[in-house]
């Protein structure tokens, strides 16, 4: 009876399947991982930015060490050494398929299958003439020709063969193990077992703990658990943090200790280099003795990044350093801003300690903006654009141009524009020309509503509101022409004006991005209500006020992504807002219109809620696939190259946005960090309303995280009513007097009838 075998490998061939498969399951995925992407493409696209980029700091190191590096070579020969093994493997394993072919007789004896007992014959009698021990044969082949003979000619054997396909009969089942047979040799027992022990309890268990006791000092975003806690513990002793105490708190975390992190460094040259930087500075607090702020380590970073904002120039071994430094500040601002926001959120939901300010989360993005372009607060934002130093802004700032922000230089004529900067030649005017044009210009749509509500423009006290923000990105150059049409068709309207009026003294130009002046707001809300005290037309149930509406619920305010208003200006125009709005609503109130235009409007109402309500739940349902798909999709992060003449490594180009009470200096909505923004960007603020009715002036804020004075503010108007009070008795609840009666009729005759079946079943 057969049964079953297991043996190692004695000729080795069966390890080959093993260790090809194994050699193949590394260097095919390595290959699709690892193998540096095309250098072609890569120096293509530093190629189409050297017009603009060319004289970054990270645009020249990114050239240095695509030369230099020689990490990308090293790799192709690993992974080509990798796929020669594979492949020579694969060969041998081709070669060794006939060591496993079926055994077949009519092949021994060189006969075609199904060849007569007489051909049997004669072929074995003229092939053990040849192979016969006696006569000088092979023995082996000899036994393997007398084999098949006998597996052909007796019948046992042949049936034996047919079934089991060997003469002998059926064998035990042989499993072959993919390993030699040397392994399990008692000669090699120790050092099997002295190998097996090293590689999986010593090497592994070292190799998993080293990764895990490694990643849990990190947080997800790659920022040491230990700085987030530090970050926590004095945002929280400091809700008001100025810029000075920031960058100290920046610069004592924990990822410029060299305890912490290896790639910090303290070197014997700082004794001697750090004190001449803090003599050039000037304005770093030697003898403050609170920790970590009096630490080596962070007493070094502080003079790095201040020297940074500076533009100071350093030593070799500090400037690699500084680069260091200022490489990982920006991470580690955007950690502080996640703590600012978690703070804040904890006070308002259990109180006990005073939320972070605003001005120390917008501080945070501040500090942000100047590392990335390495300039302190006080100075102007022209010296983000190349060839502009501190004795050029002198023409800029004169009297007869007034050049203050990036705006101001791109809203110039030609003309002037030249006229302006005539100290720059004609090549680096084109150069600074096409940096200015690269900039962004930033288109924002607000829409304000509340969702999954009946009226989804009616504000209430405690409900959720969402505000839908649609960003529009371009670039600078594409206003060009636009503010010179517009400041054209500016100057014909002033000439125009200036005719009539006889003496009316020059208005100043309006820019694109800049609201308009209050005296126009305040003309063009007269007009519209003379307009409306002529003709009322009936309005709308969306365009109540007294039904609870806010006030601009949907706006589209296309402005230039640097244009910023202050507070009081947004307070100033916010009241000046509602008082008109105030005014336009007692005179539209249904109280004074007469019985017929209340039925007219009714009627149109009437006629018209199906379209409404039609478009509403089409424009309900596509939302809702809106966010399905926001979901599923993955945006790539690489957006835009930030111009930046001293940041060491190459910056995309991303936002916050959020809503601020700047008037109570407090966060209404978290800040939404935006890093998809190519093309077009939609993104939902939420945020609980008031609880309490009334009118409150907000803001919608979009900061860039990379330039500076490209920020935008933009007043933000909610109108809060009360919330309606909840039904104790709904209609719906309310049962009739004579639906009871009928129902309790059934029930009764059910009673009888059945009691009448009983009887006749009796």
């Amino acid at each position: 009876m057969a049964g079953q075998q297991f043996q190692y490998d004695d000729s080795g061939n069966t390890f080959f399947y093993f260790l090809t498969s194994f050699v193949g399951l590394i260097v095919i995925p390595a290959t699709y991982y690892l193998w540096p992407r095309d250098q072609n493409a890569e120096q293509l696209r530093l190629k189409s930015l050297r017009r603009v980029h060319g004289r970054c700091l990270w645009y020249r190191l990114r050239l240095m060490k695509s030369q230099q590096s020689i990490v990308p070579t090293l790799k192709k020969v690993a992974l080509l050494f990798g796929w020669a093994v594979f492949l020579l493997l694969a060969y041998k394993v081709s070669k060794l398929d006939r060591d496993y072919q079926e055994y077949n007789p009519y092949e021994v004896l060189n006969l075609e299958p199904g060849a007569k007992v007489q051909a049997i014959k004669k072929q074995y009698h003229l092939l053990s003439l040849k192979y016969h021990p006696d006569k000088g044969g092979d023995d082996v082949m000899f036994m393997r020709i007398a084999k098949a003979y006998a597996a052909l000619t007796n019948e046992q054997s042949r049936q034996n063969w047919e079934l089991y396909g060997n003469p002998d009969g059926p064998g035990a089942t042989s499993f072959g193990i993919a390993l030699p047979a040397w392994i399990v040799d008692q000669k090699n027992s120790m050092l099997v077992l002295l190998v097996y022990g090293l590689a999986f309890m010593v090497i592994l268990p070292v190799v998993v703990g080293t990764w895990w006791y490694r990643s849990i000092r990190y947080s997800g975003d790659q920022i040491l658990i230990s700085t987030t806690q530090l970050f926590m513990h004095f945002i929280y002793k400091t809700p008001n943090m100025n810029m000075k105490r920031l960058t100290m708190v920046l610069t004592a975390a924990c990822e410029f200790d060299p305890r912490s992190n290896k790639e910090a460094t303290i070197r014997p040259t700082d004794n001697v280099e750090v004190p001449q930087l803090i003599r050039e500075l000037g304005n770093i607090n030697v003898k403050k003795k609170e920790p970590p702020f009096c630490y080596p380590y962070s007493f070094k970073a502080r003079v790095l990044v201040l020297s940074h904002l500076a533009r100071m120039e350093v030593s070799e071994d500090l400037e690699e350093d500084q680069r260091f430094v200022v490489r990982k500040s920006p991470a580690l601002l955007q950690e502080m801003i996640n703590v600012g926001c978690q703070l804040t959120m904890m006070a308002n939901s259990r109180g006990g300690f005073p939320a972070p300010r605003l001005v120390t989360i917008e501080n945070c993005m501040k500090l942000t903006q100047m590392i990335v372009q390495g300039l302190q607060e006080t100075k102007s934002p022209l010296l983000q654009l190349p060839h502009f130093e501190e004795e050029h802004l002198r023409y800029c700032i004169s009297k007869k141009y007034k050049v203050r922000t990036l705006q101001d230089l791109v809203s110039l004529k030609d003309s002037d524009r030249r006229s302006m900067l005539r100290f720059l030649g004609e090549e680096k005017y084109d150069e600074v020309m096409a940096v200015l044009g690269s900039f962004p210009h930033i288109t924002m749509g607000i829409k304000l509503q509340v969702l999954d509500d009946e009226d989804s423009s009616n504000i209430t006290a405690g409900s959720i509101v969402t505000v839908t923000v649609t960003l529009t990105r371009k670039r600078m150059a594409d206003m060009f022409e636009k503010e010179q049409e517009a400041s054209i068709c500016h100057g014909e309207e002033t000439a125009n004006t200036e005719e009539a009026n006889q003496g009316d003294t020059n208005k100043a130009k309006t820019k694109v991005w800049q609201s308009k002046n209050k005296g126009a707001k305040k003309t063009a809300k007269s007009k519209k209500k003379k307009l409306t005290k002529k003709k009322a037309l009936p309005a709308p149930v969306k365009s109540k006020q007294a039904n609870g509406n806010v006030a601009g619920n949907e706006m589209a305010v296309t402005t230039s992504a640097a244009a910023s208003t202050t507070k009081e200006e947004d307070d100033e125009a916010s009241d000046k807002g509602s008082e008109s709005d105030e005014g336009e609503t007692n005179k539209d109130s249904p109280s004074e219109r007469d019985e017929e235009s209340d039925k007219q409007s009714d009627t149109e109402v009437d006629e018209g809620g199906g379209g409404d309500d039609e478009e509403e739940w089409e424009a309900l349902q596509q939302s809702i696939q809106r966010r399905e798909r926001a979901l599923l999709e993955t945006k790539s992060k690489v957006t835009h190259p930030v111009y930046s003449l001293y940041f060491p490594e190459e910056k995309q180009e991303w936002w916050w946005l959020y809503i601020a009470d700047r008037r109570d200096q407090t966060l209404v909505s978290m800040p939404y960090h935006v890093c998809t923004l190519r093309d077009s960007e939609e993104v939902e603020l939420k945020f609980p309303a008031p609880s309490k009715a009334g009118n409150y002036q907000y803001s919608v804020i979009l900061r860039s995280d990379s330039y500076l004075g490209l920020d935008q503010f933009k007043p933000l108007k909610l109108e809060v009513h009360e919330a309606k009070a909840m039904l104790d008795n709904h209609p719906q609840w309310d049962i009739p007097d004579t639906e009871e009666e009928d129902e309790e009729q059934e029930d009764s005759d059910g009673i009888e009838e059945s009691d009448d079946e009983d009887e006749d079943n009796d």
